[in-house]
């Protein structure tokens, strides 16, 4: 049975023309339970009785596997199909993590040769290593669908698209602000949305300023430490900051815009500070949290005016020539461009 995209099963769901056996594994738990659910929902018609056709079973208790295969071997009661879930399906590196065992291998082989035409069998697997037998097994002879975790681009997309579903709107430059902010955690994303998304309203429109008020902070390198750097001049550190939030999956342009949203800030900031402005009417002008003041302030002394425009300038030139593909166009010449633009701004 050939693999499946995400694309290929949101497809195959909106035909309703289901497979009689499904993998689903991969890192990105959130996308392959949400897949899960939806196959389950959709395998039911209104008035179908879904509670006496739909069974779950944990593969955390050893004999799991034996009454699942039973159950999908039965005729629904009312209803066009029955729906075994197998959940909790780990085929580790090595067998002691094994919730799906090898004692089980020739009576699974047996059902998936010959499947129950009445019944979707559902695997959704936790950890599903290919180069085990089982593991082959699984992705040869089901519908298997992997989710890998979102990055980039694409889970930019993923958060304008969630922000809709909750009434709301964000931007791209936003968007690239909270995925920064929060990490690649589609979970705690979707929670941190739908708090942000009720916080919008009227307007429905969210905003940096809403994410710098509800959202903590906890990227292992806060976005501003790399800004932090460059300020003061630690060139070492500057780039361990960046490459640390690029391997993380960052887009170069898009962490360019939020290098130049905290210089922007750092300029209002020295501005209103050298015009004699309170220190919370600063704070508020710039969007700072409590937590974040001390260091934000820190840089903003220490830092001349005249040095934020230079480097505002140049952050605009390196935007320009990212866009425009010169000296090297592509996701790894953006990357070079932004390291060599740090490596010039931490020199000074």
């Amino acid at each position: 049975m050939p693999a499946l995209t995400k694309l290929q099963l949101r497809q195959h769901l909106k035909s309703k023309s289901f497979e009689p056996v499904y993998t689903l594994y991969g890192p990105e738990a959130y996308l392959r339970d949400v897949a899960a659910k939806t196959i389950v929902d959709m395998a039911f018609g209104e008035g179908e009785l879904r509670d006496f056709n739909e069974d779950v079973f944990s593969l955390n208790e050893p004999s799991s596997l034996k009454a699942a295969l039973a159950a999908a071997d039965q005729l629904p009661m009312m209803a066009a199909k029955r729906v075994v879930r197998v959940t909790d399906v780990r085929v580790a590196a090595t067998t002691q993590k094994d919730t799906l065992r090898e004692e089980f291998e020739t009576q699974l082989e047996a059902y998936l040769a010959n499947p129950a035409p009445q019944t979707i069998l559902l695997f959704v697997a936790d950890e599903l290593n290919g180069n085990r037998k089982l593991g082959k097994l699984l992705k040869g002879k089901t519908a298997a669908v992997e989710f890998e975790q979102l990055q980039g681009s694409e889970l930019n997309d993923w958060v304008v698209r969630t922000a809709v579903e909750f009434g709301a709107k964000i931007d791209r430059r936003t968007a690239d602000y909270l995925t920064l902010t929060v990490g690649a955690d589609l979970r705690r994303l979707y929670a941190e949305l739908k708090k942000i998304a009720t916080a919008a309203m009227p307007e429905a429109m969210i905003t940096i300023e809403h994410i710098d008020e509800l959202v903590s902070n906890t990227s292992e390198i806060p976005n501003f430490d790399l800004t932090d750097h460059l300020v003061a001049g630690r060139g070492q550190q500057a780039l361990a900051a960046l490459k640390k939030i690029l391997d993380d999956g960052a887009e170069p342009l898009a962490l360019l815009g939020l290098i130049s949203y905290n210089f922007r800030r750092l300029l209002i900031a020295k501005d209103m500070m050298d015009s004699g402005a309170e220190r919370a009417a600063v704070a508020k002008a710039a969007g700072l949290r409590y937590s974040d003041q001390e260091v934000f302030f820190a840089a903003a002394r220490r830092t001349e005016a005249a040095k934020l425009i230079r480097i505002l300038a140049r952050l605009a030139q390196t935007d320009l020539a990212i866009k425009t593909s010169l000296a090297g166009g592509g996701k790894q010449g953006s990357r070079m461009q932004i390291e060599m633009l740090v490596c010039e701004l931490a020199a000074g």
